[in-house]
Order: C-alpha cells, then sequence, then structure tokens
C-alpha cells in the first residue's frame, strides 16, 4: 500500500515539475569549442595586429591619417588572410576525419542500430569550414575595428596612442573572460592568458615596426 502511494506522488503532475533538469540537452562544448576557437582567435589576432601596427606607425609619425591607413589595410588584409586559412585548415581536419571514420566502418562486418547512430552523431559534429572560416573573419573584423574607433575621434597624437593601448588592454581582458564563460573554463586563467600573449605580440610588433620605419627614414 505504502509503495502505491509512493507511485502515485512521483508520478503526480506537481512532482515532475519539480524534477532535476536531468532531462534537459547538455550542451555540447566539443563542438561549441569549434567556433569558439575561431571567433576568439580572429578577435584577438585582428585587435593585436591593428593595434600594434597603429602604434608602431605613430611611434614614427604623428599622423593619424597614416595610422588609420595601416589600421585599415590590416584588418582587411588580415581578414581575408584569416577566414582563407581557417577554411583549408578545417577542411583538412575535416577530411582526416572523416577518412578516419570510413576505415572505421571497413574494419566492421556489420553495424547494428546503435553502431549507426553513433555514426551520424559522429557526422554531425565533424567541424564546419565555411563557419570557422565567416566566424574567424568576423572576429578579426570586430577585434581589428575597435583600436580604429578609438582612435579616430582623437586629435592628440599622445592621447590616442595612450587610449589604442588601453582599448586595446580591455578588449583582451573581455575576449579572455568571454572565452571562459562561453567555454565553462577558468575566467582568471583564460583573461590572463589573453592579456599576457596579446601584449607580448603587440610589444614585439611595436618594436620591429617602428625599427624598420626608423631604418627606413635614415635611408
Amino acid at each position: 500500500m505504502a509503495s502505491n502511494v509512493q507511485l502515485s506522488e512521483t508520478s503526480s503532475p506537481r512532482n515532475q515539475k519539480n524534477r532535476p533538469t536531468a532531462e534537459k540537452e547538455e550542451v555540447d562544448y566539443m563542438q561549441r569549442a569549434q567556433w569558439l576557437r575561431a571567433a576568439l582567435l580572429g578577435a584577438n589576432d585582428g585587435l593585436v595586429t591593428v593595434a600594434s601596427l597603429m602604434m608602431g606607425v605613430g611611434s614614427i609619425k604623428e599622423d593619424v591619417k597614416a595610422m588609420l591607413l595601416v589600421g585599415f589595410a590590416g584588418l582587411v588584409a588580415g581578414a581575408c588572410s584569416m577566414a582563407i586559412g581557417e577554411f583549408v585548415s578545417v577542411c583538412t581536419q575535416r577530411d582526416i576525419e572523416t577518412a578516419q571514420m570510413k576505415r572505421a566502418i571497413e574494419n566492421k562486418t556489420s553495424l547494428s542500430a546503435i553502431d549507426e547512430q553513433e555514426e551520424e552523431e559522429k557526422k554531425e559534429r565533424l567541424p564546419n569550414p565555411g563557419q570557422a572560416a565567416i566566424a574567424s573573419a568576423l572576429a578579426f573584423s570586430v577585434g581589428a575595428a575597435m583600436p580604429l574607433l578609438a582612435a579616430v575621434f582623437i586629435e592628440n597624437h599622445k592621447v590616442r596612442m595612450v587610449v589604442v593601448a588601453v582599448v586595446a588592454t580591455i578588449a583582451l581582458v573581455v575576449f579572455g573572460v568571454t572565452g571562459a564563460v562561453l567555454g565553462k573554463t577558468s575566467v582568471a586563467k583564460s583573461s590572463v592568458r589573453v592579456v599576457i600573449g596579446g601584449w607580448m605580440a603587440m610589444a614585439l610588433t611595436f618594436g620591429l615596426t617602428k625599427f624598420i620605419g626608423s631604418a627606413a627614414m635614415q635611408i
């Protein structure tokens, strides 16, 4: 009798509403990582490339037009390069995974219904080259546009340089936090890694740009 009461209670609509949300579909972070990696990589590259080029040129010549021209050229060239590179890279990855799946199927004499379902799920999880290329190009453009927009409205050269550096640092922190939140990883570790890596890349690009530009002006 007691068991019947328990069954009726667990099957009641009120208890069904109070059940844990375990039945909800879990987020596939492996699949999310495909476009998240491409997007964050593109945004970081765009920001670091354009910001360092602008500061490098700005350290040689106090001309806002020259800074913006170099930054815009870096945006267009970088976005195209990122899109093509990401497309080729992901196509290669997809071809390798597809070939591996075919070899695995050929090694099996017969496939059960469960095996066929697993194979279909694997095919759905294959990386999408077009999606990765578009995400990379758009992300690069967004990242590259930040220092451009920060510099275009400032007339004082020294203030412009400082603003570009500050905006680049804030954007790097935002990119790190965004990637950690969407990927469910450590926010602090991700932010520190992105900021330090970004500043190292900007310092190297800035130094080389200033050195080459100064040497070219002396010739």
